[in-house]
């Protein structure tokens, strides 16, 4: 058998049964002659920097720059991947803190919540979670032992130790973990103090808000009026009909821009696109207003705005990004009892090639847009994203994304696209994460099995080895900036920016 199982960055034995260990061939082809070409793209690729265009990531972290209060508030209670694993497996929400609506009381001792995890570790073995957390545990903190209900109190004291020191604050991660921009995702109504600190501050890392208005959208919804008057408060002026709302929302992208943002970000169950009459879609926001607005009205409404989003993006500039597909909060109790994003999201079949064929008709020739499409289809990939994103030069395809966010998902996408699209209508990597310190982890999987994958190629004389290096880099650095435009800036921006960090 070739190469034992040696520590990431240095040569050993093999590893003993406690020792946590990160192989320097992971997720590499056995066979030696793709494994020794993967060693080589990956190589060329691993230290570049990371650009995360799209996350979820609180820009108060950066803000601020405190100590992490300690490992549970880090590591645990930002992760819905954790708590959805630990939940499927019986564990309470309760027992990891998860805030309860009724204010019923929930465990507020992180080692006890801590402890929980170690005893639970073991089910995230197989699974990215698990790959990006052993990443997380061996090269962010250095631990050496495996998180076990025997280690984690060991474990919890040894990262708490760390985070005490002036090397783990977050702008100190920022910049050890070589991030060159990283996108926050904000709602429109938000006044983006945290970003305006950030400028404000002279420090020197690149973070930018993301323009996400799903809220103000969902007409229907219960505290959809509550989210109007936040718009219109932002806005500074009241938005009593259709015309005013979307003069508030251009108005409120054009803040989001002088601060950086260089894209708007939308989630809706089906693609569906329509272009309504505007009086038609002043008709239905009038319900709105009125309270009557019903789920088939909300549907043609979000529908509509989908086009005017396409229509301001054309004329501002901003990367459209669409993340179809989710049935959110499916779990009817959970969502009762604990609110949004609780693990409870679950795919559903969805259908692009019909749903998007009036905004691709209407902006999809058009170069000045750009529209990042993700999916949780699998299905989709080869039947009609590729297609798709093969021909409309307005369409990128986003990576494997959130349950396909995992080395054989990453696989699967690139055999299921390439043949149609290519490489170059993709829109490379973005971590889409929460977790701040998964961040290296999950670039660093997708370079591996980018890595890999290219190496397949050239053992197979699909591509040479030089195109493959070409490959590799446009994969985990150039295509993201050139698809979220990110060297772009334009003197208004800049002079923009300036002025928000000033008031």
């Amino acid at each position: 058998m070739d190469n034992p199982v040696i520590p990431s960055s240095r040569q050993a034995g093999p590893a003993s049964r406690g020792e946590l260990v990160l192989h320097e061939d992971r997720f590499f082809d056995p066979d030696p002659t793709v494994r020794g070409l993967a060693r080589a793209l990956y190589a060329e690729t691993r230290d570049l920097p990371l650009v995360c265009p799209h996350g979820h990531v609180d820009p108060r972290l950066l803000a601020d720059n405190e100590p992490f209060p300690e490992p549970t508030a880090l590591i645990v209670v930002p992760d819905h991947y954790i708590f959805r694993m630990l939940y499927s497996r019986g564990v309470p929400l309760e027992s990891l803190g998860v805030p309860a609506r009724d204010g019923t009381p929930v465990e507020g001792d992180p080692r006890r919540i801590w402890q929980l995890f170690g005893d639970h570790y073991h089910l995230f073995r197989g699974t990215p979670t698990g790959v990006w957390l052993d990443h997380e545990l061996g090269q962010v903190f250095g631990v050496r032992r495996k998180l076990t209900g025997a280690t984690a109190q060991l474990v919890y004291d040894e990262i708490a130790e760390k985070l005490a020191s002036p090397e783990f604050l977050p702008r100190a991660l920022f910049e050890r973990f070589n991030i060159e921009v990283l996108s926050t995702t904000d709602a429109a109504a938000d006044p983006l103090e945290h970003h305006r600190a950030i400028r404000g501050s002279g420090w020197g890392g690149r973070v930018v808000p993301t323009f996400r208005p799903d809220a103000v959208f969902r007409i229907a919804a219960p505290g959809w009026t509550a989210e109007l008057e936040r718009l219109a408060g932002a806005h500074g002026s009241p938005v009593a009909d259709y015309a005013g709302f979307v003069a508030a929302l251009e108005e409120r992208r054009a803040f989001f821009r002088s601060l950086g943002a260089v894209s708007t970000d939308h989630a809706v169950l089906e693609p569906y696109t329509e272009r309504l009459p505007d009086t038609e879609a002043a008709r239905l926001f009038r319900r709105a207003l009125d309270g009557r607005a019903d789920a088939a009205d909300q549907r043609r409404f979000e529908a509509h705005m989908l086009m005017e989003m396409a229509r301001m993006s054309v004329e501002d500039g901003m990367v459209m990004q669409l993340h179809p597909g989710a049935l959110r909060d499916h779990n009817a109790r959970v969502f009762e009892r604990f609110g949004l994003d609780k693990g409870a999201d679950i795919p559903v079949a969805t259908e692009y090639t019909r749903n998007l064929r009036e905004l691709l008709n209407a902006y999809g020739n058009d170069p000045r847009l750009t529209l990042v499409l993700f999916t949780l289809d699998e299905s989709t990939y080869a039947r009609e994203l590729a297609p798709l994103a093969g021909h409309y030069p307005a369409l990128r395809l986003g990576p494997p994304w959130w349950f396909h966010d995992s080395p054989e998902g990453m696989k699967r996408f690139r055999e299921r696209t390439t043949e149609t699209a290519g490489i170059y209508n993709t829109a490379g990597f973005n971590d889409d994460t929460r977790a701040f310190c998964s961040i290296p982890a999950r670039h660093d999987l997708a370079r591996r099995v980018d890595a890999n994958w290219l190496a397949g190629l050239v053992a197979r004389h699909v591509v040479e080895l030089d195109e493959a290096r070409e490959m590799a880099r446009a994969l985990a650095y150039d295509l993201v900036r050139e698809t979220y435009r990110l060297d772009g800036a334009t003197t208004e921006q800049s002079t923009l920016s300036g002025a928000a960090a000033a008031d």
